[in-house]
């Protein structure tokens, strides 16, 4: 038998290696399996320490969509939300466009524009001047450099907060000059004196908006017009050749459009939170996980806290305040449900708990009770809060259990690393005695081969 060299490493930092194997044995395998079975526990414990993280990260996920959905309904509370105001609408908004500027009157106006307001134009030949002069718009003066070019005249007209035109380069050399302000100018406007500018083509004189309110004629120099009808600004980007624009404008009261705006806001916070609620309640983890990710899902399968929310959340939505009327007691009596039911019977929103709004409801309660709609939403919205509040706000019951669950994966991850530690001792232990085995198997395979080899010689010396 042929003898096998044993390397064992000197140094404590260093492995420890068998490079022979004087037994026949596969030691490095032997002490794998061996590490195998010692590392199970660490296994189980890295399993947990997995599903733990992963539970304490979807509670806080839920916790801070609670806490959003929290300050959502806290809107509700807010006396802005219910100040009463005036709404003004216009049939053509992209011809005139219609707001209420204070006090308006109440009713229908109906408003035709047979001219828009403007300004007027001069058009020039810019050439620049050989040597430097001054060049007079309306009484401002301007320097014009010799090599200056039109482009560079205009910018500094632009730019000069006290000029009164506006200064446009076409192609070439030709300027245009527009006063700043529309309206009607007469013959005297955009006066020039300078030789750098020749006056060239038509002049075209600045021109009023004309209009008719109710039939009755107007004018203004400017297309925003505050005149026309009290506590009504109007602005004239068109004109009405098809007939005249109703401009309708309503009696003070809380504006819908608001009340819906912040509804619409709540209902998608709502949504996204009880679904992610659900989905986290409905996923089941795998019969048998293997990898980490497996270990991450299901944690929160059919929890009991988290579907005892949902269900007082819901009952919330629906549950009638206490010491209101009965015609307005519950976001339903505003048109806020899970929808109606259909031929089949509830419809999917309705089972999923999905909200939805119907804005006519809720502008009918608005206009025929609005404080009883404020009252029952300031009411309805801080009970719902409660109810949130006590599982989301900081120190609630999910933070509370998030937080457990944080220490738990702080404890597991030193345990881990203590085992660890642990069972390198004991690898390097099983590697230096396997090592000494097969020295010790080398070394008698040595001798064995020696004392042969010596009883071989004396039988052939004796013989």
């Amino acid at each position: 038998m042929s003898s096998s060299a044993v390397n064992v490493g000197s140094s404590s930092s260093a492995p420890i290696t068998i490079s022979g194997l004087a037994s026949g044995l596969n030691t490095s395998s032997i002490i794998a399996a061996l590490m195998a079975v010692e590392r199970e526990p660490v296994t189980h414990l890295g399993n947990e320490e997995t599903k733990l993280s992963a539970e304490q990260s979807q509670l806080q996920g839920i916790q801070a969509s609670l806490q959003q959905l929290s300050f959502a309904a806290a809107e509700f509370a807010l006396p802005s939300l219910y100040e009463s105001s005036q709404t003004v609408t216009s049939s053509e908004p992209t011809r005139v466009e219609a707001s209420v500027s204070g006090g308006a009157g109440i009713g229908g106006y109906e408003v035709e524009v047979t001219k828009l307001a403007n300004s007027a134009q001069r058009t020039f030949t810019f050439k620049s001047p050989a040597k430097e002069e001054t060049l007079s718009i309306d009484g401002h003066e301007f320097t014009v450099k010799p090599g200056e070019s039109a482009k560079e005249l205009a910018s500094s007209i632009n730019t000069n907060g006290s000029a009164t035109v506006y200064a446009a380069v076409l192609e070439g050399e030709t300027l245009v000059l527009s006063n700043r302000a529309t309206g009607s100018t007469g013959g005297e406007f955009i006066k020039v004196t300078g030789g750098a500018l020749t006056e060239t083509g038509t002049a075209k004189e600045g021109q009023d908006a004309e209009y008719t309110v109710e039939g009755v004629a107007g004018t203004s120099s400017s297309n925003t017009v505050t005149n026309a009808i009290p506590g009504v600004t109007l602005t004239l980007a068109g004109l009405t050749p098809k007939g005249p624009v109703t401009i309708d404008v309503q009696p003070p009261g809380v504006a819908a459009t608001a009340v819906e705006a912040q509804l619409q806001s709540f209902i998608k916070l709502y949504n996204s939170t009880v679904s992610t609620i659900e989905t986290q309640l409905s996923t089941k983890g795998p019969t048998r996980p293997r990898s980490g990710a497996e270990f991450a899902v299901g944690t929160l399968f059919g929890d009991q806290e988290l579907s005892g929310l949902l269900d007082q959340m819901r009952q919330a939505m629906y549950e009638p305040v206490a010491g209101l009327s009965s015609e307005m007691s519950s976001p339903a009596d505003i048109g806020l449900s899970t929808g109606a039911a259909n031929a089949s019977g509830a419809s999917q929103s309705a089972l999923e708990g999905q909200l939805t709004l119907d804005p006519q409801k809720l502008a009918a309660a608005i206009k025929t009770n609005p404080s009883g709609v404020q009252q029952m939403l300031e009411q309805w919205s801080s009970k719902l809060q409660g109810v949130v509040n006590a599982a989301a706000e900081p120190g609630g019951s999910l933070e509370t259990r998030a937080n457990g669950d944080g220490a738990q994966v702080k404890e597991l991850s030193l345990q881990i690393n203590n085992l660890n530690e642990l069972l390198a001792q004991r690898e390097k232990a099983l590697q230096a005695t396997y090592a000494k085995l097969e020295s010790v198997i080398s070394k008698n395979t040595s001798q064995s081969s020696w004392l042969t080899q010596q009883t071989e010689a004396l039988a052939k010396s004796g013989g």
